[in-house]
């Protein structure tokens, strides 16, 4: 038996998880190896949907799709402040002058991609597109906008793109909540106290990245393409926080909030008696 985990190559989440997937922070031995496989997080969503995974990083947009079939863990989240989608453009542009435009975005399940519908303003077509070819395609000018996120944000400007609205500052104000973008998910049959383990094990595995990030910043250098560390280091510190080690009643909130309204807008209903989240340690 091994324990399947997917996440993303990101490097807010090789952070979270380098301990652990190098095994200085070690797994129950009953669950088996641990195997990992790194995926684009609209990737991860698919694997999702076809409970392809134990236990998996997926956009906070996609977790209404699974619920049947996991629960949301407390640790290893995206969540916060300042740090959400950008709807960017070649050309200065107001979003009135893109509503009828074709617009380029992350992957349809992305919370990207639903923080758009829920706006209301956008009605042209989308198009998907892997996360690091919206600005390229972008300079290209093969689409009018698109919705870039991760470290992009930090980089547009760099690449003559210009912000049209940022979406997670959008929806912070709009809701008061801090913008949930991804959440670990695990599979429900795993059992309660299993669950359990696997979010104190992703806990320690933070907090060892925190005591010592020189222990993990090759597992993490390895997997983030050709990224400035300056950059590494602004996308570390914009998505690892607080919320990362526990999402607290704050990050509940702002989860439910946004399960909620994507349920609401695909027409998808919740499970009955299945709790949104798995137990605490």
């Amino acid at each position: 038996m091994a324990l399947q985990l997917g996440i993303s190559p990101c490097p807010n989440d090789t952070y979270i998880f380098s301990a652990l997937v190098e095994g200085r922070v070690p797994l129950p031995e009953y669950l088996g190896p641990l195997v990992t496989r790194f995926a684009d997080v609209e990737e991860l969503n698919a694997l999702a949907r076809e409970g392809c995974l134990d236990v998996t990083k997926v956009s906070v947009a996609a977790v209404a799709d699974i619920l049947d079939e996991y629960a949301v863990l407390h640790s290893g989240g995206a969540l916060g402040r300042g740090c959400g989608p950008l709807l960017v453009a070649s050309r200065p542009a107001s979003p009135e002058a893109l509503r009828n435009e074709t617009i380029a975005i992350p992957g349809a399940r992305t919370t990207a991609n639903m923080l758009l519908s829920l706006h209301g303003a956008f009605a042209g077509p989308r198009r998907e597109l892997i996360f690091d070819a919206i600005m390229p395609a972008l300079t290209r000018g093969e689409y009018a906008a698109g919705v870039i996120i991760h470290e992009s944000r930090f980089t547009y400007a760099a690449h003559g793109l210009h912000l049209v609205l940022d979406l997670g500052e959008w929806w912070e104000q709009t809701t008061g909540a801090p913008i949930p973008l991804g959440v670990i998910v695990a599979k429900r049959s795993l059992g309660e106290d299993t669950l359990r383990r696997i979010t104190a094990c992703i806990r320690a595995s933070l907090n060892a990245a925190n005591a010592d990030p020189a222990a993990g910043r090759p597992f993490v250098r390895s997997h983030a393409q050709e990224m400035d560390e300056n950059v590494l280091a602004k996308h570390i510190a914009a998505f690892v926080n607080e919320f990362s080690l526990d999402l607290g009643d704050e990050g509940r909130f702002a989860v439910e909030r946004l399960v909620t309204k994507a349920a609401d807008l695909r027409g998808v209903l919740l499970p009955h008696g299945k709790p949104m989240f798995a137990p605490r340690p």
